[in-house]
């Protein structure tokens, strides 16, 4: 009652444009309020940018407002401050933005060609037709804390021809005893070069494996294996006289030798998971079986959909299939 007599006995005194701004600001606030909306009364952009033109005309304005907080009257007016700001600081010239897909095709480029600067990069998308200059590649290009170094993926892939990896499973017979399969394959196509059997896996047995492999005009400069107990000192000096560096895996790493891991993973699941093997010498003969298809026929991704041994293709004839390990899979050629 004491705020409302004083205001009723200082509103004389009041100048005119002050009156009115405080009617305006009051009859607003009416408009918002009798708005049928349930809940808290809604405030659009046009209510907030009418109050805070007000305010910056008459900011004795809070006094009447009632609806929102001083404060935060005083936000929307700092964030329009800072928005109006924004606008007029607006980028108006300089260098002109560069395609999307080109944005895309710099970083692309860096990651795929790690011993390339922006030079280098700058002439490639000249030559493909891009209007580019050599600071906006160098923008754009993925930044590298150390010195740019090959991945391992191409350091194997340029590696691979000289690399062979060698690794033994065990397969169960008939009679519950326990074959050991051994698999020796080159990485530069995925072909398996020698595979054998034997019930009892010496040191003597694998180095006589490794020469039958490999002759001595076409030995592989580094072999991959595992720190299997079976690899003696014999099947060291073995791989010294045939001059093949020898680089066993660390302990309990399997992945480091991948290649190997995957070829017996395919010849369980393609072969030995579907077939009961009586003895040692039904175990070679298929293993030797599935050699054949794995190297000519079978196609793999890594190789572009061909075969270790190289498949032609073929586009006249009709299409015949034959039967590989007793119709377990099948080869289809045209005739």
């Amino acid at each position: 009652m004491f705020a409302l007599l004083w205001f009723a006995l200082a509103s004389p005194f009041k100048s005119r444009n002050r009156l009115e701004a405080e009617n305006a600001a009051l009859r607003h606030q009416l408009n918002i309020l009798r708005r049928k909306v349930p809940g808290r009364a809604p405030l659009t952009n046009t209510d907030r940018w009418f109050f805070i033109q007000l305010y910056r005309w008459f900011p004795l304005i809070l006094q009447v407002l009632t609806i929102v907080r001083p404060e935060t009257l005083l936000h929307w007016h700092r964030a329009g401050f800072r928005r109006y700001w924004r606008w007029k600081s607006r980028s108006r010239g300089g260098r002109p933005q560069i395609e999307t897909h080109l944005r895309a095709l710099i970083p692309q480029m860096s990651k795929e060609n790690q011993l390339w600067g922006a030079p280098r990069i700058h002439g490639e998308l000249l030559k493909l037709g891009f209007e580019v200059s050599q600071s906006t590649v160098a923008k754009y290009m993925v930044k590298r804390r150390g010195p740019p170094s090959q991945g391992w993926r191409t350091f194997l892939r340029n590696h691979a021809p000289d690399i062979a990896a060698i690794d033994m499973f065990v397969v169960p017979t008939i009679g519950f005893k326990l074959l050991y399969a051994i698999v020796i394959m080159r990485l530069g196509r995925r072909h398996m070069v020698w595979t054998n059997v034997t019930a009892n896996p010496t040191a003597e047995w694998i180095a006589q494996q490794i020469t039958e492999a490999f002759p001595w005009d076409q030995s592989p400069r580094y072999l991959l294996r595992d720190r299997d107990r079976s690899y003696g000192t014999v099947v060291r000096r073995r791989l010294e006289a045939m001059g093949i560096r020898d680089h066993p895996t660390a302990p309990r790493s399997p992945w480091q030798n991948g290649h190997v891991e995957r070829l017996i993973g395919s010849i369980r699941r393609e072969c030995l998971d579907h077939v009961v093997v009586v003895g040692e010498a039904t175990l070679r003969c298929t293993l030797r079986a599935y050699t054949r298809y794995y190297n000519d026929v079978r196609t793999h991704r890594s190789l572009h959909k061909d075969a270790p041994e190289g498949r032609p293709i073929q586009f006249t004839g009709t299409v015949r299939s034959r039967p590989v390990l007793g119709g377990l899979h099948h080869h289809y050629v045209r005739v």
